[in-house]
């Protein structure tokens, strides 16, 4: 360990591997919020974060537990395909509370090309968020649809016993593997149809508003 009269100790954050404060403080300085993408083993976490004097404030919050619960995901919770789906449903939500821009905060994962972080970061931008991002990084479309899934359940059917081997999780949620592409468009098609906002209420809105103005004056 480093000694002498020059040396600091590192924050305890820093020390247990936990923030890098440089790239924090470059971020917090962009005066824009957080897109933070955390993953375990089974579950991806997405928020939107805003950083105040007082600490971190979560804006939008989306677990991929979520998508199980209230829009019927029967896949896996720690793929790439529940990563696009819990980046598509924070994004959706953090729209309705009014944030339009975000920058991505990676933390300390390592910006692995087509890693969940960055499918997670393709919902958030396919639900209408504002994010810098290299196009380059992010997984293809085959891959966040679940297609691969859907073409190696093909040529595992053909053998029973490795068919149901590899796929018991899926197929004890009663999902098909070779039908994970189309179940993935449904559950999509749902976080959309219930969260995305259209132009026509705000502008039904605006026409009352604009109405009861006229009678007030008359």
């Amino acid at each position: 360990m480093a000694t002498g009269p020059s040396y600091r100790v590192a924050f305890r954050r820093r020390r247990e591997g936990k923030t890098d404060y440089q790239q924090r403080r470059g971020l917090v300085m962009s005066g824009l919020p957080r897109l933070v993408v955390r993953g375990s083993l089974r579950n991806m976490i997405t928020e939107i974060i805003k950083a105040e004097s007082n600490g971190d404030k979560v804006i939008a919050y989306a677990h991929s537990s979520e998508l199980t619960r209230k829009y019927g995901w029967l896949g896996d919770t720690g793929n790439i395909s529940a990563a696009y789906l819990s980046g598509l449903l924070c994004g959706f939500k953090a729209l309705n509370l009014g944030i339009k821009e975000a920058v991505l905060d990676l933390g300390l994962h390592q910006p692995s090309k087509g890693s969940r972080v960055f499918a997670a970061l393709k919902g958030a931008v396919d639900a209408g968020l504002v994010i810098p991002f290299d196009e380059a990084k992010l997984p293809n479309q085959k891959r966040i649809t679940g297609q691969h899934v859907v073409e190696y359940a093909k040529f595992l059917s053909s053998n029973p016993e490795m068919y149901q081997k590899r796929f018991s999780a899926q197929l004890s949620r009663g999902l098909k593997p070779e039908e994970l592409d189309t179940h993935f468009a449904e559950v999509k098609e749902k976080i959309v149809s219930s969260l995305k906002k259209t132009d026509l209420p705000n502008e039904s809105n605006k026409k009352v508003e604009e109405a009861e103005e006229t009678v007030e004056e008359n």
